[in-house]
């Protein structure tokens, strides 16, 4: 029987002072969950609107039918859960797939209105690595991608998330409205400068059409604040609905989550913002040692647990930790290969953070499906890994550099892109380069070609790291063991090797 405390919600906002990009469930279980309690201590003009930019839009009719009230449960261990009412969303919009036809309604202007606002001060965004446009090894604009071509088109009907700033920045100053701060709150490295880089580049190829010159002053007059999240925030499918019953509550626009939160900002906001701090944001001046510890040790960890279970017949991340073969992989790389990258944070000490990380995955009332951190690994894999294997690799003094994990991993990534695991089971891959991935594995079925074409992808790989002849035979051994052998022995023989060393 599990315990449950329940914190219902004690106000509601009068105006919204912030507009967030990426309606999703990690958006609702974490940066709703923080200005909610800034909302129940008074700060009543924080309220949010959110922007469902890609997803479906039921999630918007339904919270709109329930008043933009939800329910986030929070899982402490087995047997207890905090169920945490909130009210601080005040309006829901949407544009993504189907606006504008049948009877779905696109609320592009009406976005661009609430961005304009004067109310507005704070934009946040969750809309993963890909909703920046950016490539992902070298953080600059994708020129090529369609939503940015569409921007460049039609600049003042923008679909993707840099063409949205522009336009709702250039509004600002056209009525003489000082620009909002911009707060990325994806897994991205130095996100707000990623961010920040985005949203200039595509002004400055604005401009070159003949559109009014921002980049400047975009430039000079914007605050992109970094940020690092952490909350553990599984997609809601049918198990999360079965959870959420037992707790005796019927509500479809809930989310599930771990107990655990952790938000790290930097404090640059020139039009002010909620009183985060009293209810555990950690503001500082520079967010870079957080978001570095937390994408190479955790995210990193959570990638590695992806690719090689779901080839080894796993689903959930506690059902993998179990595996004792991965619990060595993992935590040979956390110690050996991911901690020696690290600034350390101050006050952090990284065999606790270890340790707390694996008790996190071993979290069975999550049911955290592995599938849901494969996504888009083309686009995670540089900050989470080969960031990694770069410092190992290039700027370690060591006689050894500790890259056999990453290369196990990335051989593991690369025969997860064929689309089927070890026992002959098929899955999609939801990834933007999956298709030329999948051309890549018909072009090369020998491993060793494969490999090289596939470190030879720069938008992914830096030169550097693929023609690193020590990793690219890591790489290659790896995924001849994985497919000679199946991934449940190439692991196992692995893992006693990392036990000797």
């Amino acid at each position: 029987m599990t315990r449950v405390e329940r914190i219902d919600a004690r106000r509601t906002p009068a105006t919204s002072g912030i507009v967030h990009l990426g309606l999703g469930a990690f958006h609702r279980a974490h940066q709703a969950v923080y200005v909610q309690q800034c909302i129940d201590a008074g700060a009543v003009d924080w309220g949010i609107t959110s922007v469902n930019l890609r997803g479906n839009h039921a999630l918007v009719e339904q919270l709109r039918r329930q008043g933009h009230r939800y329910h986030v449960a929070e899982y402490r261990d087995r047997g207890q859960a905090a169920l945490r009412e909130i009210s601080a969303i005040r309006e829901t919009l949407f544009t993504g797939r189907g606006a504008g036809t049948g009877d779905i309604t696109d609320d592009l202007e009406v976005l661009l209105a609430r961005l304009a606002a004067p109310e507005t001060r704070i934009v946040t965004l969750t809309v993963t690595e890909k909703g920046y446009c950016l490539n992902p090894a070298a953080g600059t604009l994708n020129a090529d991608d369609p939503a940015v071509q569409a921007d460049l088109a039609s600049p003042q009907a923008p679909r993707s998330v840099p063409g949205l700033l522009v336009e709702a920045l250039w509004r600002r100053r056209v009525a003489g409205i000082a620009p909002f701060a911009v707060l990325s709150c994806d897994n991205m490295p130095d996100n707000g400068r990623r961010t920040r880089a985005a949203v200039i580049e595509l002004a400055r190829e604005l401009q070159a059409r003949g559109a009014e010159p921002m980049a400047g002053w975009i430039a000079d007059a914007v605050a992109f604040p970094s940020s690092m999240v952490d909350r553990i925030v599984p997609a809601m499918d049918a198990k999360a609905r079965e959870k959420l019953a037992a707790l005796n509550r019927d509500d479809p626009a809930a989310v599930i989550c771990e107990a655990f939160s952790q938000w790290v900002v930097e404090d640059d906001f020139p039009l002010g913002r909620p009183d985060w701090a009293p209810h555990g944001v950690t503001m500082v001046a520079d967010v870079t040692p957080f978001e570095t510890m937390k994408l190479r040790m955790l995210n990193g960890s959570h990638s590695l647990l992806a690719y090689v279970g779901v080839l080894a017949g796993f689903t959930t991340v506690a059902e993998a930790i179990r595996e004792p073969a991965m619990a060595t992989l993992i935590g040979h790389y956390m110690r050996r290969e991911a901690a020696p990258t690290l600034a350390t944070p101050e006050g952090v000490d990284l065999a606790q953070y270890e340790a707390r990380l694996l008790a996190r995955f071993g979290n069975d009332s999550l049911d955290h499906r592995l599938q849901q951190i494969a996504m888009d690994g083309s686009q995670k894999l540089p900050q989470r890994w080969l960031s990694v294997a770069g410092c190992q690799l290039f700027e370690t003094p060591a006689d050894t550099p500790a890259v056999d994990v990453v290369a196990f991993g990335v051989a593991a990534w690369i025969r997860y892109t064929a689309g089927r695991d070890c026992h002959g089971n098929r899955f999609t891959v939801d990834d933007p380069s999956a298709a030329r991935l999948a051309d890549l594995h018909t072009r090369h079925p020998q491993a060793q070609a494969r490999v090289d074409a596939v470190l030879a992808l720069d938008d992914i790989f830096s030169p550097a790291l693929a023609a690193h002849a020590g990793f690219r035979d890591r790489v290659v051994a790896a995924l001849t063991a994985i497919e000679d052998h199946g991934m449940t022995a190439a692991l196992n023989r692995f893992a006693a090797t990392l036990d000797r060393t």
